[in-house]
C-alpha cells in the first residue's frame, strides 16, 4: 500500500528537496510514499502571481488570499482530509502519526505571512494540525515534520520496522538508554546486562530504563498513562537506578 501526502506551499522547492532526501526519498523511490508538492501560485493570473494582500480592517503584515488557495487545491483534488498547519489544531503526537500513516492519504496546507483568509479555514480545509505551541514564519517546517514523523511509520519505510515500536512515545514512554562500542569509555562502562546475551534480562532492563528515564525527564507522560502499574513500580524498584541510564 502506498500512502499519498499532498503539500500546498508557496515554497515547493524547499519541501520537495526535503521529501526527496534520505529515508523519505528512498520510500518514494520504492513506492511506499507518494508525496506530491504543489505551488500555491499555480492558478494565479496576475503578472506578480500574488497570493497575499493587506487585511480588511487594517493591521500589520499580509494575509494569504482565499482565491489562489481554493484554486490550487481544487485544481488538484488532493486526498482528504486537508489539514491547515497552524496553532489552532490538534497537536501532532505519535498516536495521531500512526493514524495518519495507516490512512488512505491526507494533505497539508502551509500558511504564511500573518495568516490566511478565514474563508479558507471555514470552507476549504477539513481540520487544523499543530506541531507545537510556538510561532514559525510559515507552515513549511511543520509540513516537513509531519512528513518525517508519519512517513517513517508507513510499513516498509524503515529498514527495521521493529525500531518504530521501541522509540520514544511509542508506548507513552521515552526510549530506553542505548550504548554501543567501546564497552568502556573514559571509565564509564556499558551496563553488564547488555553484554550478557540474556535477551529476557535485557528486555527487562530496557523496560525499566524507559520507565526511569520517563519518570525523571517527562513525568507528565507517566501521569497521562495513569501512573505506574504495580508491576512497573516493582520493576523499577528491583533494579539499580544508577545502572539504568539517564
Amino acid at each position: 500500500m502506498t500512502l499519498r501526502i499532498d503539500v500546498f506551499t508557496i515554497f515547493p522547492d524547499v519541501v520537495e528537496h526535503f521529501a526527496g532526501a534520505s529515508l523519505l526519498g528512498r520510500a518514494r523511490s520504492a513506492g511506499r510514499l507518494d508525496v506530491r508538492v504543489h505551488d500555491l501560485r499555480a492558478t494565479t493570473a496576475d503578472v506578480h502571481r500574488s497570493v497575499d494582500d493587506a487585511p480588511f480592517g487594517g493591521g500589520p503584515g499580509m494575509v494569504l488570499m482565499a482565491e489562489p488557495l481554493f484554486g490550487a487545491v481544487e485544481a488538484v483534488e488532493p486526498p482528504r482530509p486537508l489539514y491547515l498547519l497552524g496553532p489552532g489544531g490538534r497537536r501532532l503526537d505519535q498516536a495521531m502519526a500512526r493514524d495518519l500513516a495507516g490512512s488512505a492519504g491526507f494533505s497539508l496546507l502551509c500558511g504564511r505571512y500573518e495568516g490566511i483568509d478565514e474563508r479558507v479555514r471555514a470552507h476549504l480545509v477539513d481540520d487544523e494540525l499543530s506541531i507545537g505551541d510556538y510561532v514559525l514564519a510559515g507552515g513549511e517546517v511543520a509540513a516537513m515534520v509531519v512528513l518525517e514523523v508519519v512517513g517513517r511509520l508507513v510499513p516498509g519505510v524503515m529498514g527495521n520496522q521493529a525500531s518504530a515500536g521501541e522509540e520514544s512515545f511509542s508506548d507513552g514512554l521515552l526510549e530506553y538508554a542505548q550504548y554501543t562500542r567501546p564497552a568502556c569509555f573514559r571509565s564509564w562502562d556499558v551496563p553488564a546486562v547488555l553484554r550478557s546475551g540474556d535477551h529476557a534480562r535485557i528486555a527487562r532492563w530496557r523496560r525499566a530504563s524507559a520507565l526511569v528515564r520517563t519518570l525523571r525527564n517527562r513525568p507528565d507522560l507517566i501521569e497521562a498513562r495513569g501512573g505506574l502499574t504495580a508491576e512497573e513500580r516493582a520493576l523499577v524498584e528491583s533494579l539499580d537506578p544508577e545502572a539504568l541510564g539517564s
